[in-house]
This record gives C-alpha cells, structure tokens and sequence, in this order.
C-alpha cells in the first residue's frame, strides 16, 4: 500500500499549527489510488459476513457506499447531531478538549446483523469507539472496523479492543 501513501498529501500546520493533516483529496482524484482503496478494504472485508456498512460522517461517506455496492449490502451513515430526520440514537464521546456526539437512526441495524464501520482516518479512536457503541446498542455486531489510514503514533486502536481493525495505510 506504499502507492496509496504516495498519493496522500501532508498538509502541515492544518487545521492549527503543529498539526500534520493527511489529506485523502489527492488520492481520490487519482483514479488507479481511488480504485486501490477500494480493492484494498473489499479485500480485507470480503469473507467477513457482512449484513451493512457503517459510515462515519463525512469521509466514511466516501468509501462506505462504495464497499456496500462491492459487499452486496446496504449502508448506514452516522452523523453528527440534528442531521437525521428520524428517530435517532446517540453517542456522546470525549475528545482531547471536551466532547463531541454522533447518531444513527434507530432503526439503521437490526440485531444481530454483522456490521462494518468504514472512515478515512482512525486517530485517536474515540468516533470509532463511539460508533460500535451505538451499532451495539442497536443489537448489531461490530464484524470489523476499515480505515484508509491509521496514524498508529496516536494509539487509536486501543480504544477498540476485542473489535478486528484493518487499515490500508500506516504512519
């Protein structure tokens, strides 16, 4: 996966200094590095079982349909509060300054489905946490957990133990 990190663009000092942003837009516009994600995450998800993706807002957004049509199932978006018109759960989570929430619409997962959660970057892993908390309480099994990067620096998987992790990039 070395070809996709070549493709990703480090933006420093954003969004506050002292910060290094790993901007996916470079790597999506290039159409060999968008269809490597994709192979590479269906790859690593193929034989899971799974019954829905989950998406984290906003950039789950982009590769979790993606999977889904690829997985032969629906997908599911989390989003950040009062963007869903319907009955919702939620999730408050901490952050490094304060906390943040996500929903899912209640009836989003049946239980007992085998569910993907798919996004862009597991940092700290405080919104992953929060989203398989909240495929759990809707009676959903988190099968896995997909990232297109992982800045392991940053130790984000340990906030999912017990959960399988796969990431295509590391740094």
């Amino acid at each position: 996966m070395d070809n996709l990190k070549s493709l990703i663009r480090e933006v420093p000092d954003y969004p506050k200094p002292g910060i290094l942003f790993y901007d996916i837009t470079t790597l999506l516009k290039d159409t060999a590095g968008l269809k490597g994600v994709l192979d590479g995450l269906h790859a690593k998800t193929a034989g899971l079982g799974i019954d829905k993706v989950v998406g984290i807002e906003a950039r789950g957004f982009i590769f979790g349909p993606a999977l889904a049509y690829a997985l032969g199932t629906g997908f599911v978006p989390i989003r950040k509060p009062k963007k869903l018109p319907s009955a919702v759960e939620r999730m408050e989570y901490a952050l490094e300054y304060g906390t943040d929430v996500i929903e899912i619409h209640k009836d989003a997962v049946e239980p007992g489905q085998r569910v993907l959660i798919v996004d862009d970057v597991l940092a700290t892993g405080g919104t992953a946490a929060a989203a398989a908390k909240l495929v759990e309480k809707l009676g959903g099994t988190v099968a896995g957990l997909s990232f297109v990067i992982e800045l392991d620096f940053l130790s984000g998987r340990a906030k999912l133990p017990g959960h399988r992790v796969d990431s295509l990039v590391h740094y």
